[in-house]
């Protein structure tokens, strides 16, 4: 759509208008009426799942395309080892602030009695079920979670690290196919479009989605929060905010692009995001989004999907914070060096996290499993609070994999920073 057809458009059918209207509506209703903001979770939960039916055949076609339309192994072998040496330096850097951050507020201090000893509170109960999922996710049975049971259960087990495996192993089949594979290449890349299509009509939805999580959340669980928990979030988006605005900023800048300019190119998805509380929701929009910048269809292909598992800032700050949080409300001390090992334990269950919404309460519950100092009842405390904080995880998780991807093409050299930063003024047409 050129400019002057953008301009013709009304506002109120721009769909992030719509998003923003939905989430403030969501927030009156909460706060007018509680108990019929409740009931608006089917809403929320229903635009989530439709997102989520779509994401692993949108993976599968985008890394096995974007593997295979590679051809070369070596530069395949290049481009994955530079995309996993950038994601492991970056959490590392996200973990090690919140770690920093949490130290110097102390949220948790004084949370319980000094000498008392935390005994399970009534909300524990609620953490059962995540407790249980984290079993999964310890990382000794790290590597047994990626195997699926068969080639077709990774696309419904709701795990992207499978669906990862299945496509790079298939992406590598074509390769070594040669010519005879490009056919089936041309089939996936068919697909693509197709899962694409789909996923441009449920994204309509959007508004209803965000009106109805929104909804549910304010009359949940209210504006107010404790004055602890309240330090705990206001810390958590303070540091967030300038992970972004420093980390990811002075990275982009590396890269030619103005971080601030950047998040205004990717704000359609960063409004999903708000009203869902998933980045799952936004991955076709940021995939398209970074190929109309010019970062190539391959390097697009193989970067972002494999961000959504491994290169998870926001989740990594939380879980830093609200880790050494619960140590500090359950009067449960930790010195440094169990602070640092509670941070490697960390690095390991992020990999197994994903954009779904509740996936770094989860991550969080496996990381405490492997700190038996910390009661793992504790994680009662976050209950209340987590889908406030979620958001902001899954917001600087989607501006993480985005600067990524910016990057993995300049360290390619597939694009100048002239060209970037002449796409983000007037970006290439759309995918057909």
């Amino acid at each position: 759509m050129s400019d002057a057809a953008q301009t013709r458009t009304p506002w109120y059918r721009i769909l992030y208008v719509q998003v923003l209207i939905a989430v403030a509506l969501g927030i009156i209703v909460g706060i007018v009426s509680p108990g019929f903001g409740k009931s608006l979770k089917p809403l929320g939960d229903g635009f989530v799942n439709l997102i989520k039916m779509m994401i692993a055949p949108i993976i599968f076609c985008t890394v096995v395309h974007g593997i295979a339309s590679m051809g070369d192994l070596k530069k395949l072998g290049r481009i994955g080892f530079k995309t996993l040496l950038y994601f492991e330096v970056v959490s590392t850097v996200a973990l090690t602030i919140g770690l920093i951050v949490v130290n110097v507020l102390k949220p948790g201090v004084g949370f319980t009695p000094a000498g008392t000893v935390f005994h399970s509170t009534a909300k524990a109960a609620e953490t059962s079920g995540f407790v249980e999922k984290a079993h999964a996710m310890t990382a000794s049975d790290f590597l047994i979670k990626v195997i699926p049971d068969t080639l077709f259960s990774a696309f419904t087990s709701g795990n992207l690290l499978q669906v990862l495996l299945i496509s790079v192993l298939v992406a590598l089949a074509l390769v070594g196919m040669g010519d005879r594979g490009k056919p089936i290449l041309g089939a996936i890349e068919r697909a693509s479009e197709l899962f694409f299509g789909v996923m441009r009509i449920v994204v309509k939805a959007a508004p209803i989605g965000a009106f109805g999580a929104m909804g549910f959340t304010v009359g949940s669980f209210g504006i107010g929060a404790l004055e602890k928990l309240g330090i705990l979030m206001a810390g958590f988006y303070i540091t967030a905010g300038l992970f972004i605005v420093v980390v990811l900023g002075l990275i982009a800048r590396a890269c030619g692009v103005n971080i601030f300019r950047f998040i205004v190119y990717i704000k359609d998805e960063l409004l999903l995001v708000l009203g869902t509380s998933s980045s799952e929701t936004a991955l076709p929009g940021i995939i398209e989004k970074m190929q109309r910048l010019g970062c190539p269809k391959s390097t697009v292909g193989l970067v972002i999907p494999t961000g959504y598992s491994f290169n998870l800032d926001g989740t990594n700050i939380y879980m830093a914070m609200a880790a050494i949080f619960l140590a500090q409300a359950t009067n449960t001390p930790l010195n440094l060096s169990q602070q640092i090992g509670l941070l490697v334990i960390a690095m390991i269950t992020s990999k197994g996290a994903s954009g779904v919404t509740g996936a770094g309460f989860i991550t969080l519950a496996a990381t405490l499993q492997a700190v038996p100092s910390i009661p793992i009842e504790s994680l009662a405390i976050l209950v209340g609070i987590d889908r406030f904080m979620s958001e902001c995880r899954a917001l600087t998780n989607l501006v993480g994999n985005g600067v990524a991807t910016l990057v993995i093409t300049r360290w390619e050299k597939e694009i100048t920073p002239e060209e970037l930063r002449a796409n983000l003024q007037n970006p290439l047409p759309p995918l057909t």
